[in-house]
């Protein structure tokens, strides 16, 4: 049985000193919901309570208590946040909510989760009250949490052992494809990459569903969103390049334990056999979990060389991650079936083929 880390040789209270503890990425992720009526359910849907504005409230409510959960938290160390984001979600008798906390340093951030849940959850409460006053916040609790010596951690896994060993036996075969283009999300644009990936997942036994096609300034939200879902793989198209609104890598950066820097080069070396203009690609490659997400650019001619690469690597990548040894397979091809011009190895926009 683990110590209790917060308790010195004496048994007092003591801050644990995380500074021989490197510095690393980690998200923790934490659930709660608000049980009530249906009636305040349909007010709160509708904005119809006389305290409007319910969930803007409570979601600025809970980002402010995740920032002061230090001053909350006696034993709690003082974290820089790096995102703090709070969704609610209905159920016909009850509000739920869920907050994801990230940070860069030495320390996790399951408190900051927490808080960030409690709070958000008192604050819909106080805005009901008055309709249904035997409103009952509970359920809070962590829900999974990434980074530091332990990696992953997820609440699922203890309640259900085998999730885990249907991961590892390759079971979980979902991929996403997000398409980061503000012209297609406008439908001033086709989007002519995420069909081919799509495609190209689903011929390797993926079960990729349409494409989800948002703006560059959406594709934060979007990610984060699919990596909770946690399928096998999230692949995204474009937004790699050097435009002020390609956010694609920070966004990738964000939701990622570790990254796969030679994937994301060998993709790179791979278009500039083909474009000079490869060479200005920020796509990186990573771990977030059990998801790999990997950018590619958001030309079709780009698509085609990473999907190639991807060919190679993604079988094995997917057993590793998954716990397996994969033993790899022989190279399927170019990931297009046809010849790519140059003309389609240009962005969507007109950007080159980073």
């Amino acid at each position: 049985m683990s110590e209790l880390t917060h308790l010195d040789d004496d048994g007092r209270a003591r801050m644990v000193d995380v500074g021989g503890k490197p510095v690393t990425r980690r998200i923790a992720i934490a659930a709660g919901r608000l049980d009530t009526t249906a009636e305040v359910v349909g007010l709160v849907q509708s904005d119809g309570l006389k305290k409007a504005d319910v969930l803007p409230t409570a979601r600025i409510a809970g980002i402010s208590a995740a920032k002061r959960t230090s001053e909350l938290i006696p034993l709690a160390h003082i974290v820089p946040l790096d995102a703090v984001s709070i969704e609610f979600g209905f159920e016909e008798a009850a509000v739920t909510i869920r907050a994801t906390a990230s940070t860069t340093g030495r320390t996790g951030v399951e408190m900051e989760a927490l808080t960030a849940v409690a709070v958000a959850g008192l604050t819909l409460h106080d805005m009901v009250k008055a309709v249904d006053p035997a409103a009952q916040l509970g359920g809070i609790r962590l829900v999974e949490k990434r980074g530091g010596k332990r990696g992953v951690w997820r609440a699922d896994a203890l309640a259900s052992p085998e999730h885990d060993a249907l991961a590892s036996d390759g079971a979980s075969r979902r991929a996403i494809v997000l398409v980061a283009s503000t012209r297609a999300a406008a439908g001033t644009a086709v989007d002519t990459t995420g069909p081919v990936i799509a495609g190209w997942l689903g011929s390797r036994g993926f079960d990729a569903a349409e494409p989800r096609v948002v703006a560059d300034a959406d594709i934060a939200e979007a990610l984060r969103a699919a990596v909770d879902e946690q399928p096998a793989v999230v692949l995204t198209t474009g937004g790699t390049g050097v435009s002020p609104t390609d956010r694609t890598p920070e966004a990738t950066h964000a939701v990622i334990d570790r990254e796969l820097p030679g994937v994301a080069e060998a993709i790179r070396t791979a278009g500039r056999a083909a474009t000079p203009t490869a060479a200005l690609s920020r796509a990186l490659a990573g771990v977030a979990g059990r998801t790999i997400v990997v950018n590619l650019p958001g030309s079709r001619g780009g698509v085609a060389d990473g999907l190639a690469v991807l060919d190679e690597l993604l079988p094995h990548l997917v057993d590793q991650v998954a716990g397996g040894d994969h033993a790899g397979r022989p190279i399927a091809g170019a990931g297009g079936d046809e010849p790519v011009g140059e003309s389609e190895r240009m962005e969507h926009g007109g950007a080159p083929h980073a």
